[in-house]
C-alpha cells in the first residue's frame, strides 16, 4: 500500500534533490522504519491518515529499539523529508511531522590539526619516491582546498584551472563548485603531473583522473586514509587523524583567521550554513576564556 509513495519519494530524491545513491537509500530506510512500525501494530493507514500522536508513538518505538539519539534523529529527519515531498505533491493536506521532535544530539567537535602538525605530517613523506611526490601533491591539495576524500580521488586534470587560481570540484549530489587553490598545492601538483604521472601506464578511461596508483588506476578512498594514518603515526600525532581531519583543519584555520562564514560554506560545498558553523567552536571557546579571565562578573 505504501509502495507507490516510496517510489514517488525515491524519484523526487533522485530528480529534484539530486542526491547520491547512498543518501537516497538512507532516506528510504528511514521511511521503511515507519512502515515496519505500522505493520507491526496492525495499522493499515496511509500517510495522509496518520496523526502527530501516531508519529510520536513511532518515535517512542524507535527509542525502545535501543538506537542512539543520533540514529533516532536521522530517522525522524527522513520521515520529515518524506512528508515534505507528500505536501509538495499534494498527497497530504497538512504535515503532521511539523511538531515532531527529535531527541537532542550533541554535535561532535572534530579533531583539528594545527598548521604545525600538518607540516609535521607532510614532512614524513619520502619526497624522493614517485608515491611520495604524489602523496605530497594530494595532502597539499586537501589542506589548500578543504576537499572531501571522494572529491580528491575523483579530481580530474580538466578541472584544474591554475591560470585563474581555481579548481572545479564535483561534490555531493554531483553539485559543482569552484574552489581557490594555493600556490604550494599548484606547485606540487605540477611536479607530480610533469615528473611522475607522465611515466605511469594509464589504464583506459582513467586518462583525465589526476591522482593515479602505480598501475594507472584512480586511487581508492581507503588508500588515502591509510597513507594519512601512516604519516600521522610517523609524525607522532596523538589525535584521530583521517582525510576528513584535513578538511576540518582547513575550515577551522580559515574561521580562526577571520574568514567570512558564508565564503567558507561555499568552499566546503555545504548546503546549510549550520553545518559550517561547527567550525566556529574554537572562536567561541576563545571568547569564553577571555570573559572568564577579564570580566569581573563572569
Amino acid at each position: 500500500m505504501w509502495d507507490i509513495y516510496l517510489k514517488g519519494f525515491k524519484a523526487y530524491l533522485q530528480l529534484e534533490r539530486s542526491l547520491s545513491a547512498n543518501s537516497i537509500e538512507a532516506y528510504l530506510r528511514d521511511v521503511e522504519k515507519l512502515v515496519q512500525y505500522l505493520s507491526s501494530s496492525g495499522n493499515r493507514q496511509t500517510p495522509d491518515q496518520l496523526t502527530l500522536d501516531q508519529l510520536q508513538s513511532f518515535v517512542h518505538w524507535v527509542a525502545e529499539l535501543g538506537m542512539t539519539a543520533t540514529s533516532q534523529a536521522r530517522i525522524i529527519s527522513g520521515v520529515k523529508a518524506f512528508y515534505k515531498y507528500l505536501l509538495l505533491e499534494d498527497m497530504v493536506k497538512q504535515d503532521p511531522t511539523q511538531l515532531l521532535e527529535a531527541p537532542k544530539t550533541r554535535r561532535q567537535l572534530p579533531d583539528v590539526l594545527s598548521f604545525e602538525e600538518i607540516e609535521q605530517i607532510i614532512s614524513q613523506i619520502k619526497a624522493g619516491t614517485p608515491e611520495g611526490q604524489r602523496n605530497r601533491a594530494i595532502l597539499e591539495t586537501m589542506y589548500s582546498c578543504g576537499l572531501r576524500v571522494s572529491e580528491v580521488v575523483n579530481l580530474k586534470i580538466s578541472q584544474l584551472h591554475f591560470d585563474a587560481g581555481f579548481i572545479r570540484v564535483v561534490g555531493k549530489g554531483d553539485k559543482e563548485r569552484l574552489v581557490p587553490i594555493g600556490s604550494d598545492a599548484i606547485k606540487y601538483i605540477n611536479i607530480y603531473k610533469e615528473e611522475i604521472r607522465v611515466h605511469v601506464p594509464v589504464k583506459p578511461g582513467q586518462d583525465d583522473i589526476l591522482f593515479l596508483n602505480r598501475r594507472g588506476s584512480a586511487l581508492s578512498r581507503v588508500m588515502i586514509f591509510l597513507v594519512i594514518k601512516e604519516l600521522s603515526a610517523a609524525a607522532g600525532i596523538n589525535k584521530q587523524v583521517s582525510p576528513h581531519t584535513f578538511r576540518h583543519s582547513f575550515a577551522t584555520h580559515l574561521v580562526e583567521g577571520g574568514a567570512d562564514l558564508r565564503a567558507v560554506q561555499e568552499m566546503l560545498g555545504h548546503e546549510s550554513i549550520t553545518t559550517t558553523e561547527i567550525y566556529t567552536h574554537l572562536d567561541r571557546e576563545f571568547l569564553r576564556d577571555t570573559l572568564q579571565r577579564f570580566h569581573p562578573r563572569f
